[in-house]
């Protein structure tokens, strides 16, 4: 219940809604039920005999309150009868059922209508607050979880919830107010009748109960095989040419298939009790509804009731929908029990907390004054070193290059900058002030980042460059481009700057989205530049035009770069080489290389593999 209640919560102002539905329903399950009192009028007329006649001839009083619905029609049943006889009582009773349920299911619609409003309500609420705590976690959260099982939470497991919450909502007052209707116009025939037929009732609750008794632990399995089935499915469309690269494209598909059979024989298993639960509720209604003729039969054959021949079929007719509430709940039962499991796992997405977080009365800063300084930082991964006591300062105004071997630290040093990550120990400060006493929104609008993997989107060339602001105009686009050396590919693409670039930038090749990328960066215009190997991976000419357009992105700032190709940086201001976490060397190019020592030796490296 506790799930059900924190789901609920997203619902809010759940009065809204309910209100309207409580009133809607109780009005259309009045008039609903009204239809099968008015049977016993209606078999009287059409089969009425002489005795009926005689016992008819005094006339019926007109009621004295006005909102005595049954005094009222039998009332005008009388008049009709005297007056016009039976063919007016009969065309008198036809109105009034039509009308009743004209009248009925007109809110029986609005209930609905109201209940559809509620959940699609709930689901915005819920797939809003689920995406927002996603976008909110730290970049460590999204290396250690399978994507495809989180698109599978905000997609799938979101919509089973949504459906669970609305009928449960049915399931604890329609449903029990249309049985409570119908009991009380099943007394009001026969207590004895009514007491002895519900004393079935009992073992039919009890049979559906252990139908449905697996059900939510059955769901949690099949949700999660749906996460496993989503991540390959997500990791085959992103890594198709290796898969085919490297021949494992049969290897790909019985990974797939093998969770897709697993998730198959799940659902399989849930439908055979889901579906088990309506057939065998309908068949212990007829059960009891055949008990109820016998029973009744005898009492009337027997003389043992005062219930007439249209009242006992009335009767019937009243019982046989007693069990239609009922077989509903226990649909609505196993369907609940999914919706359960399902919320459970949207619960905890919601729950998780992001390791890195602004601190109460963090403040802003409004602009890079002087320097960013490491002191004595550390930091460690699952227990191994990755930073060691790293002391550095980079002055406004300077480029500062990492360089060393892989596995030295450097991109875990440039992470520390806009918060990605936090050191073990050490401060990382921005003109004297500790990151950790600064909001991250105000820390990163200080900050460009350029990156080895052009990171774009299925969007126009403008919107990439304009990402993430508001009110850019074409001319500014224009400029940042021209700035990235990335004008002139553009205007001869096919709708310049509106052509759309496809998934990731697929349309584009590496060097025109690493400028796109440059481009956007300008046109954030930061004072800081961290630049992650930004030309690593691209071929000789592509790396000539994206150095150029980095050298025009980097003046007049601060820049922090990593580079494997040493050729890049040899201008830099300050070199600082880093191996197996720590500091080794420091200077300028012509100092390091005097030095003779590790800078010199990769130096020599690549002088030897180009050679």
């Amino acid at each position: 219940m506790k799930t059900y209640f924190r789901l609920l919560s997203f619902a809010k102002p759940i009065e809204k809604f309910a209100i309207p539905y409580i009133i809607f329903t109780l009005l259309y399950v009045i008039f609903s039920s009204m239809i099968y009192p008015l049977l016993v009028p209606l078999l009287n007329t059409l089969f009425i005999d002489n005795t009926c006649k005689a016992a008819a001839a005094a006339a019926v009083q007109k009621p004295t309150f006005f909102l005595d619905i049954s005094g009222w029609f039998k009332f005008y049943m009388d008049y009709f009868i005297r007056i016009e006889g039976r063919w007016g009582a009969l065309k008198y009773t036809c109105s009034i059922i039509v009308l009743t349920m004209v009248i009925g299911n007109l809110f029986r619609y609005l209930a609905a209508r109201t209940m559809e409003n509620l959940r699609v309500h709930t689901l915005l609420n819920l797939r809003r607050s689920v995406f927002n705590n996603i976008m909110d976690m730290h970049l460590g959260y999204f290396n250690n979880n399978r994507k495809g099982d989180i698109i599978s939470k905000i997609a799938s497991d979101v919509q089973v919830v949504q459906f669970s919450v609305t009928a449960t909502l049915q399931v604890i007052f329609k449903e029990p107010a249309t049985m409570i209707v119908f009991l009380v116009l099943l007394f009001t025939y026969s207590v004895k009748l009514t007491l002895g037929s519900l004393l079935v009732v009992p073992i039919s609750a009890f049979i559906i109960s252990k139908i449905v008794k697996r059900l939510k632990a059955q769901a949690i399995s099949a949700q999660q095989t749906y996460g496993n089935m989503i991540s390959y499915l997500d990791e085959s469309l992103q890594g198709v040419r290796i898969i085919k690269a490297f021949n494992a494209t049969d290897f790909i598909k019985k990974r797939f298939d093998d969770e897709n059979f697993r998730y198959s024989k799940i659902l399989r298993s849930m439908a055979k009790r889901q579906q088990s639960a309506s057939p065998v509720s309908e068949t212990l209604a007829i059960t009891m509804i055949s008990c109820i003729v016998l029973y009744g039969g005898y009492l009337i054959l027997n003389k043992k009731t005062d219930l007439t021949g249209a009242q006992f079929i009335a009767y019937i007719a009243i019982f046989s929908q007693l069990m239609r509430p009922a077989k509903a709940m226990s649909d609505s039962f196993s369907n609940i029990h999914s919706g359960i499991a399902a919320g459970e796992r949207v619960l905890a997405l919601i729950d998780e907390k992001p390791a890195i977080k602004d601190k109460v009365g963090a403040k802003d800063i409004d602009g890079f004054k002087d320097s960013i300084e490491f002191k004595n930082v550390s930091f460690a991964y699952d227990g191994k070193d990755v930073l060691s006591n790293i002391n550095l300062t980079i002055p406004k105004g300077k480029t500062v290059a990492l360089v060393g071997p892989s596995g030295g630290g450097k991109s875990t040093l440039i992470d520390l900058i806009p918060h990605f990550t936090e050191p073990q120990s050490g401060e990382v400060c921005i003109d004297g002030n500790n990151i950790n006493d600064l909001t991250a929104h105000s820390l990163r609008s200080l900050l460009g980042v350029v990156n080895q993997e052009s990171i774009l989107f299925n969007d126009s060339i403008f919107n990439n460059i304009a990402f993430g602001k508001s009110n850019v105009t074409m001319e500014e686009v224009v400029a940042a481009a021209k700035i990235a050396n990335a004008h002139n590919f553009i205007i001869e693409t096919e709708k310049s700057y509106e052509t759309n670039i496809g998934d990731r930038g697929a349309k584009l090749s590496g060097g025109q989205r690493q400028r796109i990328c440059i481009a956007r960066a300008v046109l954030n215009n930061p004072p800081i530049m961290l630049l992650d190997e930004a030309t690593s991976a691209l071929d000789t000419e592509s790396e000539k035009l994206v150095q150029d357009a980095l050298n025009n992105l980097m003046k007049n700032r601060t820049s922090l770069i990593i580079a494997h190709r040493l050729s890049t940086i040899q201008n830099a201001d300050i070199i600082v080489v880093l191996e197996n976490g720590q500091i080794v060397e420091q200077g300028n190019h012509q100092q390091l290389i005097e030095n003779n020592g590790l800078y010199r030796k990769l130096i020599d490296m690549q002088t030897f593999n180009a050679d």
